[in-house]
Order: structure tokens, then sequence, then C-alpha cells
């Protein structure tokens, strides 16, 4: 039982499995959080579990109460999100747990979209006892991304750049092909496949001419293809790979990150891979909408060339924006001969 003796130890163990569940390997990212639901009985026994599996399909606590016929009479709902109390796709959850006889909802994360949020107070209202906190943090973590767009009202925000160890993203003569190894281009793939949306500038697209898909190892596409969205106040060529059939694309038509952002979470976007070139990077960066920085370190020497960041406004060395770094991983060479390179990833401290 915890520190409060709120919770008995059969429902943390019945946390932990809806927390798995709602973990499951296959289940679409965005818009709708990961959720896990299990069902205990009066003496702890598990009658039921469920997971959401993505927008459309029934939610987690549906799931679970269709595996007793949606009756549960004195069961409690261990749940790893507050249960909705809306009608959309499908019905509100709060009012099948009531309609199921369920007499005790034991949550970990409550749900603070305004869309969704409610149902702990219909539950309370209806005389059903209800506690929430049980592993939160566990909870939050799982639905990182979800959370933070919700509680912010805009998508997280992750820049990706590759760099020489000199900070350089391309040669003096303009070559960037390939700053980075196969080992990195591929595990940049790997990352692009957890965002639901890719973000560059006019200029790279204009320069670069990118694709800007999600491929496996073998350079497939994969099923599933975040939307592609060019930021920029230039025209361009509808002939660019980039407006291709091969994934949805949008052209925002600014400069500005602030309402590029605002647009992208009106369309339940929630978080965008930012692989702009310097200026659009330092334009985000200058206006505090960079939530994680991914670099690519590779082991090399330029001199001279254009910078992986443009100019950020910072003065002097007193004014440097300081990142926490969470993780640092050495890429094993993708193919005999091929650079070593480094991942770093950063948050804003």
């Amino acid at each position: 039982m915890d520190t409060n003796g709120r919770f008995g130890e059969a429902e943390e163990a019945a946390m932990r499995r809806a927390l798995a569940l709602a973990a499951t390997d296959g289940v679409p990212l965005g818009p709708n959080p990961r959720v896990g639901c299990v069902l205990l009985g009066a003496a702890g026994d598990l009658l039921a579990e469920g997971y959401h599996r993505g927008a459309g399909t029934p939610h987690a606590e549906a799931d679970a109460l269709a595996q007793v016929d949606g009756r549960a009479p004195g069961a409690t709902a261990v749940v790893t999100l507050e249960p909705c109390n809306h009608t959309g796709r499908t019905g509100p959850c709060a009012r099948a747990l009531l309609d199921a006889g369920v007499r005790r909802v034991v949550i970990a994360q409550r749900d603070t979209n305004p869309v969704a949020t409610g149902g702990v107070d219909t539950l309370l209202a209806a005389g059903v006892e209800v506690e929430s906190g049980l592993l939160v943090d566990e909870a939050r973590a799982l639905n990182q991304v979800w959370t933070f767009a919700v509680e912010h009202g805009r998508p997280f925000v992750t820049w990706k750049f590759a760099t020489t160890l000199d900070g350089r993203s391309a040669a003096a003569d303009g070559t960037s092909r390939w700053v980075s190894s196969l080992a990195a281009r591929r595990d940049t793939h790997e990352l692009r496949a957890r965002c639901d949306t890719m973000l560059v500038g006019t200029n790279t697209v204009a320069v670069d001419n990118p694709l800007l898909t999600v491929r496996d190892a073998e350079d497939r596409p994969l099923p599933r293809q975040p939307l592609r969205v060019v930021m920029g106040e230039r025209s361009l060529d509808p002939a660019h790979r980039v407006f291709g059939p091969e994934a949805e694309t949008l052209h925002l038509h600014t400069r500005d990150p602030g309402a590029a952002l605002t647009e992208l979470f009106a369309r339940d976007r929630q978080h965008v891979f930012l692989e702009g070139g310097p200026t659009l990077a330092a334009a985000f960066v200058r206006a505090g909408l960079v939530d994680e920085v991914v670099a690519y370190v590779a082991p090399m020497l330029l001199g001279a060339g254009r910078p992986a960041v443009g100019d950020l406004g910072i003065p002097t060395i007193s004014k440097a924006l300081h990142l926490d770094v969470t993780d640092v991983t050495v890429l094993e060479p993708a193919k005999p001969g091929d650079d070593t390179d480094v991942r770093i990833t950063m948050r804003r401290a």
C-alpha cells in the first residue's frame, strides 16, 4: 500500500499492467493518448483488461468492459488516464463505467484536455469512489508528448540537426551530403517515425529538394507517414519532391514559428520534428519554441562552411542557452569504413 494508504497492492500491480497495455507496440501515435485499463473484482482478482488502439477505436475502459458484456458490479477500474466525459467517435467512458456498476476508480493521470475532462466529477457525483495519482509520473512519461501538447496548447518540438565537430552543417561550397553517416540517417528515420509532423523551411525545399518521408533500413517507405510541412512565404514549384504523393504535405505561408505551431495544434498535431536549415532553427530557438534537441555529431572537421544554426542574438557567454543532456549514444557504423557518429539528446535547462 502506498504512503498515503490510498491504494492497495493489487491496484498498484493492476496499474503497472495497465501502463504496459497502453504501451503496446503498434498503437498509432496521436492525436489520442495511450491508455490502459484493468478491471478488478472485490477480492482484487482480474476481471478484464483493455487498451486504446488509436483514434476511432474503443477507449481502454470500453475495451475492458466489452470482455464482461458491459457489466462489472462492485468492480474497481484501474485506468492510466482519467475517463473521458464527452461523446466523440465513441461514448463517454465515465458513463460506461457507471452503467457497468463499477464502485471504485483508480486513476494515474488526470486529463487536462478541456474537451475530455470532467470524468472524475461525473463519477463522484454518482457516488463512485475515485482516487488519482497512482504511478502518475510513469503515466505522464508514457504520454509525454500528448501531455505537453495539451498543457501548453501547442505541439512539442524536437529540433534535429547533423553537424561536424566544428559545428558545420555544410562545406564552404555548399555541399552537405553527407555530413552524417548512414547509421545516423537510419537513426533519424526512426526518430521521424515517432512524430506526427516533419517541418522544414522553403529554402531547404528549394535547395535540397528533400522527399521528407520515413523509410526503413532498406529505404522502403513505412505505411504510416507523418505530415510534411513546409514553412515560409516563398512560392515553391509544385514539382518539388516534398509535394509528391508519398505523404500529405502542408505549406504554411508564414515565417512566425508561433503561428505555425498554433495552426498545427489546431490540426491535432502534437509532435513536430524540426529539420529545417540554420535560419529556421534559429527562429524557433529565439522564440523559445524548441523543447528537445537531437544532434548527430560526425567525427570530421571542415573549418569553414554553413553553421548548424543561425544567429540566436546571444551577445556574450553569460547569455548562452544551456541545455540538459538526457542521452549520449555512439552509433555503430552501418557499413565498414563509415563514420562513428554520436547522437546527443538534450532538453531545455
